[in-house]
């Protein structure tokens, strides 16, 4: 499943005194299977573009087209789409409802008209993929739930719809560490186990760094580097001027190369930094 964005532009409040261009000629090409992290500061447009890619705006011009279909052709059923392309908005848990975690995670299914048994499968896997035991939560007020498991019934809500697509904006915001990883992991599963489309709007470099397959960097409106997380971050004077910088890894290895030690100047991960180190230290004589 692959989704094109052409010339798309989004203004808000057109032809008032609060007119502003929030998107300005996005060009881009989403291919199935890739794990994308979205990047910019507060107000580039990242939120306003991820609501375009499930329909929930429409650009004031340009297409967006879903295998070759206008997501806002005549024909399209929206329905389909929101089925096909799950957005997880910033702090989601704020739109839990029902009384259970079982209710809330089965709403969406149960408007699909699917049968009772489908409808429990869809849950207790959605469940799984969260890591929250069906046995333990299901029957529980959601609202008696810590704010990482919160989120993590929220998700899992967008996941019994069985997305093709995952949009996630700001996941970990928010969160204690181990809510953080535990948001993330999941993530990574989702992308490598069930080949999953990630796109995910993030601040931290250093996130994106170990999980992005491609990174889309925003400003002003506009894309401004699109890339793998090592062409992207190649680009450090780019990124500096942005505001953005580049991953802790990425700038301890500036650091030592200005020490002298003979290391690449692409490391951009603790693993790969670690690993370079580890092989000049023997290099050097180390045991």
């Amino acid at each position: 499943m692959s989704m094109t964005l052409s010339h798309v532009c989004h203004t808000y409040s057109q032809g008032s005194a609060f007119e502003h261009l929030a998107l300005n000629d996005i060009n881009l090409e989403i291919r199935e299977g890739e794990f994308i992290a979205l990047v910019g500061h507060t107000g580039c447009g990242k939120s306003t573009l991820v609501q375009h890619l499930n329909g929930l705006l429409k650009p004031t011009s340009g297409t967006i087209s879903l295998d070759g279909e206008d997501i806002h052709g005549e024909k399209t059923d929206r329905r389909a789409l929101r089925q096909k392309v799950g957005l997880v908005f910033q702090y989601p848990e704020y739109q839990l409802f029902e009384e259970t975690v079982e209710k809330d995670i089965s709403f969406g299914p149960k408007n699909l008209g699917l049968d009772s048994r489908e409808i429990d499968r869809r849950v207790r896997q959605a469940m799984e993929d969260v890591h929250l035991d069906y046995e333990k939560y299901a029957n529980r007020s959601p609202f008696d739930l810590s704010g990482g498991q919160m989120r993590r019934v929220a998700i899992a809500g967008i996941l019994a719809m069985e997305p093709k697509v995952l949009v996630l904006d700001e996941p970990t915001a928010g969160l204690d560490p181990r809510g953080r990883d535990r948001i993330l992991t999941m993530v990574k599963h989702l992308h490598e186990d069930r080949g999953t489309t990630i796109i995910m709007v993030s601040h931290s470099m250093d996130d994106i760094a170990t999980l992005a397959t491609r990174i889309i960097v925003m400003s002003e409106g506009k894309v401004c580097l699109d890339g793998t997380p090592r062409e992207v971050f190649a680009q450090r004077e780019k990124m500096d001027e942005i505001g953005l910088g580049i991953p802790e890894a990425a700038r301890l290895c500036q650091a030592l190369r200005a020490k002298g030690l003979d290391l690449p100047d692409d490391l951009f991960t603790p693993e790969e930094l670690h690993g370079a180190i580890l092989r000049l230290w023997k290099e050097k004589g180390g045991c």
